[in-house]
């Protein structure tokens, strides 16, 4: 059974364009994989924290050296890893926030590249096998080839963190404004046949 992890970040509900490219990347992956899993991770609604002290502790010191504080710093982390190791397609529907990613996911990355669960501590990805589709959704137009093409740093630092972790097949989809509409009124008609494709792919 194939298992699909969508993670959701966008704080603008209805009005988002990467949460309407995502609905329908569910919706026809869902059409293809008849009893499929679904997992839904919706950083708005459940907001991973940021790293801290605690979390440090429980991630470098064994666990049976744990305090009450550390366990539960470190819970948060075994919960959001053991999604993504059960999954294999990782979705992520994302706005670009400054030219990168909302702190929202950094916060979910910073939880989920671990040394010795999800990297080794030789620097090889341990999470292999999986495929990952991303929804970026941008305010102006960062296609290969437009004038601000080499300001977006988002698209890279997925991949780079994404091929970290060992996930290497990465497909990025660019949902710009100017097409998607402010709202995303015109998204799943100018960008839903790419991701379609990427649901087949």
């Amino acid at each position: 059974m194939s298992t699909l992890l969508a993670i959701e970040v966008s704080p603008r509900g209805d009005f988002s364009t990467s949460r309407k490219l995502t609905t329908h990347f569910i919706d026809r992956w869902k059409a293809a994989h008849p009893g499929g899993a679904l997992v839904v991770r919706d950083l708005m609604k459940t907001k991973p924290p940021f790293v801290d002290f605690a979390w440090i502790g429980g991630a470098f010191t064994p666990r049976e050296q744990h305090s009450p504080e550390i366990a539960a710093a470190i819970k948060i982390s075994d919960e959001l890893i053991a999604e993504l190791q059960a999954a294999d397609h990782i979705l992520i529907g994302t706005p670009m926030f400054n030219f990168s990613i909302p702190a929202v996911l950094k916060a979910y990355i910073d939880q989920i590249v671990r040394v010795g669960v999800t990297v080794s501590a030789d620097n090889v990805g341990l999470l292999t096998g999986k495929k990952a589709t991303v929804i970026l959704a941008t305010g102006g137009d960062f296609s290969p080839g437009s004038p601000v093409e080499k300001y977006n740093q988002a698209s890279g630092y997925l991949r780079q963190v994404l091929a970290w972790i060992g996930i290497t097949d990465v497909e990025i989809i660019l949902a710009g404004r100017r097409l998607a509409g402010g709202m995303g009124e015109t998204a799943v008609d100018q960008f839903g046949d790419a991701v379609t494709l990427a649901v087949a792919a």
